[in-house]
């Protein structure tokens, strides 16, 4: 029975202003951990749905075990309009609950003791809101193949999976496994993350069963469910955990291109695994899947829709040629295996730590198999991509991204942080270390900063505050006069003093700006100077 519920309702009741910006009550509600969420941990989902692509409908139903943390009465679980939720039970006990746009706060009668674990049952119906740009505005898509059958996919990112299953829509808290398992017409196929253990044709009513598992943590965003005339072939591949297998869906008439195209797949996690460390989901096997849209990093069920080309969507985002070397949406989303899905952010404002990783990832796919300068051409080549609109890190508590620089300029920072490193190989380690360091979990900023700091054994904190919280590039401002290089930086943070390569007639040299001017007698034409390509800094050279 749905009542109204007020205390949780008035700690929101009003908008807040955040740096210039407004956000709702609802913002709040779904991007900060509210006191309804604090106190229980997620163990387990297991959900249950029935598509019928006919009506655009779906309904069913959500197990979600927890863990009580601290004794409380009140939990919180959402789920976005046009869908709505039916009933909600604990040990068979109907409960009575509130609504706050998608927060549900339900009251729970049952004493909850910390340590023990718990179980809520949450029942669901509706036609989910449909996607109207997928991925970037995501939902349901509703599409046909060419052959007039059914060929429909989610997609949730920034918007949140409560857009089509009820769920504790927050990054923070990832549950440690899960079951999903979906009806469809017996003549299409079902396919969701981690590996299928069961199919099963009703003997009445014309559908079918595919029963999913996913056995490793897993955030929400990341769960998905495609239904398609699908044709499945597959590999096995000798990785350093041992043998993974890949699997591989597409639409009948696809297949033979499909085989041709997804050799990249194998090359991609032969790149990844050196740079990065082992494939993250073993035990949940890697799957692409084609959808009717562009393609995600959905968790062991990376979905596809890059039209068989090179590049993206046949285009080179880096104008440099590299860019037509791999498939982009196999490259990309599947980088995100490891920066997004084994390392998640706890808040959307952190996002960066997603896409800036996986763009860098795209250069080290070419560094793998075209060399140094290959990787660099292309990274270098995706600056033109930088506005500089806003910073790349956004706001917290509000589920706020920051811009859609943190893909080139994330990818830039980091090319400029492996220059400072001067020693791949110790990079290399660095990239591999995050990934043992924060496998399988959800992390901030702060944390990725601080382990790059240590581990490379450099004060990054000016570093990253330029690079990440603002939208000033760093200028080097120069100055020749004779033999004397004269120079400085402007447009920094304070305490700003990266050091950067410069190149005199061929030979390297490393000078060391800060803000205030500097003089030095280098040697060599000096006519010839230039800043090293790899650096992400702007110049100005000066008369005086």
């Amino acid at each position: 029975m749905k009542i109204k519920f007020l205390a949780c309702i008035l700690l929101f009741s009003t908008a807040i202003s955040v740096v210039g910006q407004e956000f709702t009550k609802h913002d709040t509600l779904r991007g900060s951990i509210t006191p309804e969420r604090a106190w229980w941990d997620l163990n387990y989902y297991d959900l249950n749905i029935k598509v019928q692509p006919d009506k655009k409908y779906i309904a069913g139903y959500n197990i979600i075990r927890y863990k009580v943390l601290e004794e409380h009465n009140v939990i919180q679980i959402d789920l976005q309009e046009p869908l709505e939720i039916t009933g909600i039970s604990q040990d068979n006990e109907q409960l009575d609950y509130g609504q706050t746009g998608p927060a549900y706060f339900i009251n729970l009668k049952k004493k909850q003791v910390p340590g023990t674990y718990n179980e809520l049952y949450v029942q669901y119906a509706g036609n989910p809101k449909e996607a109207v740009n997928a991925p970037w505005d995501g939902g349901f898509s509703w599409k046909k193949d060419a052959n007039g059958k059914h060929f429909v996919a989610t997609s949730c990112q920034g918007l949140g999976a409560s857009v089509w299953w009820p769920n504790k829509d927050h990054m923070y808290d990832e549950v440690d496994s899960m079951r999903i398992a979906v009806d469809v017409p017996k003549d299409l196929v079902a396919v969701a993350n981690g590996r299928l253990r069961e199919e099963y044709e009703y003997e009445y009513g014309g559908y079918k069963l595919y029963e999913w598992f996913v056995s490793n943590p897993i955030n929400n965003y990341g769960v998905n469910v495609n239904i398609g005339d699908y044709v499945h072939f597959g590999e096995k591949y000798e990785g350093e955990k041992g043998t993974l297998d890949m699997d591989y869906y597409v639409l009948h008439d696809d297949l033979e291109k499909a085989k041709e195209h997804f050799k990249d797949a194998p090359k991609m996690m032969k790149a990844f695994e050196h740079w990065f460390g082992p494939y993250p989901f073993y035990e949940d096997s890697f799957k692409l899947v084609q959808v009717p849209y562009l393609g995600m990093e959905h968790q062991s069920s990376v979905t596809y829709g890059n039209q068989f080309k090179k590049g993206y969507l046949g285009n080179d985002l880096s104008r440099t040629g590299w860019g037509l070397k791999f498939d982009f949406i196999i490259i990309h989303e599947a980088g995100h295996e490891w920066f997004a899905n084994n390392i998640t952010y706890k808040d959307a404002a952190d996002m960066w730590i997603h896409e800036g990783f996986t763009a860098y990832s795209e250069s080290l796919f070419l560094n793998y198999y075209y060399g140094k300068e290959a990787a660099a051409d292309y990274v270098i080549g995706t600056r033109q991509n930088i506005r500089n609109d806003r910073p790349i890190i956004g706001i917290y508590d509000v589920n706020h991204e920051g811009s859609g620089d943190m893909y080139y300029k994330g990818a830039n920072l980091l090319h400029t942080l492996r220059q400072l490193v001067e020693d791949d190989e110790k990079w290399r380690e660095t990239l591999r270390g995050l990934n043992r360091e924060f496998y399988h979990q959800t992390v901030t900023t702060k944390q990725i900063e601080d382990y790059l700091s240590e581990h490379t054994t450099k004060d990054l904190s000016a570093f990253f505050n330029q690079y990440l919280r603002t939208t000033k590039i760093p200028t080097l401002e120069y100055v020749i006069d004779g033999d004397n290089l004269k120079f400085r930086y402007v447009d920094i943070v304070e305490d700003f003093d990266m050091p950067i390569r410069i190149v005199i007639e061929d030979k390297t040299h490393w000078i060391f700006p800060t803000s205030e001017w500097k003089t030095e007698q280098l040697g060599g034409n000096l006519s010839t100077f230039e800043v090293d390509r790899n650096f992400y800094i702007n110049t100005n050279k000066r008369t005086e």
